[in-house]
């Protein structure tokens, strides 16, 4: 035996995962039931009272679930993880566990569309009010904190521009205000940036996209950094007061270092419902065991592909942080040296109708709503994602209308600029 911490590719194949002991299967088995047995009365008292850890239903947490649970945890160097059934269920549940209706969080604008749209309209219903912040200011996120804020959001890669955020930055203001800072880390993965080594509190996922990688099974991560003195000036009383529900347990006083993600589980996905099936964890499982391998070509790909169109005629500029004289390369090479990601834009001299006519003159990129996936994909953010917004909310979210979104994926890069080439033609 050895005392050595295993590498990441290592984690990525092992973490989380034991020889099935019934049977001796190597590979995670799914666990496709709703609920499980009891050993006895009192162990079952003890399950429901929080007094012992062990499955009980599968809404709450599930052997299958479990190990993608601590794999995603180990890779991103947290405390504790739980799955949820998307990136949005993701969000809903970490923000449950942290605002009361009258709350305001404050979030970075260049965001993936769906979450502009999840803060700005569905929160309202909740009294979660968002107030917007520019990860190219950092001040206007220590402008935005008032005695009401109780999170920071962004991402560590933004969708769609791909632009690198200085987490460090934005970590330094949350710890000033006092609230945690949460970042959704889905487009660069644990591979490229662990935000928790850079002062993140908490990182969400959808792991419908690099992790799981092919385009089949739509999951939701939260991880807990076990960073945040959650009873503090008793300013989350979710995690710091007494639970009635569960005979007057305080959570974090209880649990410690993973009481955000305990809490998530037993208050925010027990009661709000939004549960991975274990044929999904099963999937994303398997795709994470290739993640470092194929996020290392989504990053080489794109870095060509960036390159490729930099030079043609009909592009007016190309948003990559991976390339030298962009605006984030710098930014890039600090928190991500082993590549800018694989989803970036580019703006089209033509404008918008250029960039709707591109979409339907490529061939081997598909065009469809999703990023991370083996394949190379393609979309008009203007027209799709981000058509909510006004013109000028577009262009502050860095989908501009002569803008095109690419998410590249681990085909043949020569490829992938011959299409691109065609179509530009």
């Amino acid at each position: 035996m050895t005392d050595r911490l295993p590498g990441f590719s290592t984690l990525a194949v092992h973490a989380g995962a034991q020889p099935d002991p019934t049977t001796g299967a190597r590979a995670t088995p799914i666990y496709q039931t709703t609920s499980f047995v009891f050993n006895d009365a009192d162990h079952a008292a003890s399950l429901f009272g929080l007094q012992a850890f062990g499955n009980i239903y599968t809404r709450i947490g599930n052997p299958t679930n479990a190990v993608l649970e601590e794999r995603v945890a180990a890779l991103e160097g947290g405390t504790a993880a739980l799955v949820v059934a998307s990136g949005h269920a993701a969000q809903v549940v970490v923000l449950q566990q942290l605002l009361k209706p009258g709350d305001e969080f404050i979030a970075a604008r260049k965001l993936y569309g769906g979450s502009i749209n999840q803060f700005t309209h569905a929160f309202k219903s909740f009294g979660w009010n968002v107030v917007w912040a520019d990860t190219d200011d950092i001040g206007s996120f220590e402008r935005a904190v008032t005695p009401h804020t109780k999170a920071i959001f962004t991402e560590s890669i933004a969708n769609p521009g791909g632009t690198v955020t200085d987490i460090e930055a934005i970590a330094a203001v949350a710890r000033k205000a006092g609230v945690p800072l949460i970042v959704d880390n889905t487009l660069a993965t644990p591979y490229l940036i662990r935000p928790i080594d850079h002062g993140a509190d908490i990182v969400v996922h959808s792991l419908t996209k690099f992790l799981g990688g092919h385009g089949n099974s739509i999951g939701g991560v939260i991880v807990d950094a076990g960073t945040f003195d959650w009873s503090r000036d008793n300013k989350y009383p979710m995690l710091s007061e007494p639970r009635p529900e569960y005979h007057g347990i305080k959570i974090h006083e209880t649990f410690g270092n993973f009481a955000f993600a305990i809490a998530c589980r037993v208050l925010g996905l027990r009661d709000l419902g939004p549960a991975l099936s274990p044929f999904n964890a099963f999937m994303i499982l398997t795709g994470i065991e290739t993640l470092p391998l194929r996020m290392q070509k989504h990053c080489d790909n794109a870095k060509a592909v960036a390159e490729y169109l930099a030079g043609h005629p009909a592009v007016a500029s190309v948003n990559y942080a991976g390339l030298e004289g962009d605006k984030y390369h710098s930014v890039a090479r600090k928190y991500c040296p082993k590549g800018a990601g694989a989803v970036f834009t580019f703006s089209l001299k033509g404008g918008f109708d250029a960039g709707v006519k591109l979409v339907s003159n490529l061939k081997l990129f598909s065009h469809l709503a999703n990023v991370g996936d083996t394949r190379s994909l393609v979309i008009h953010p203007a027209s799709t994602t981000h058509s909510q917004l006004d013109d000028a909310a577009k262009v502050k979210a860095g989908a501009g209308p002569d803008i095109v979104r690419l998410s590249i994926g681990i085909e043949d890069k020569e490829d992938l600029i011959a299409d691109l080439e065609q179509a530009l033609a």
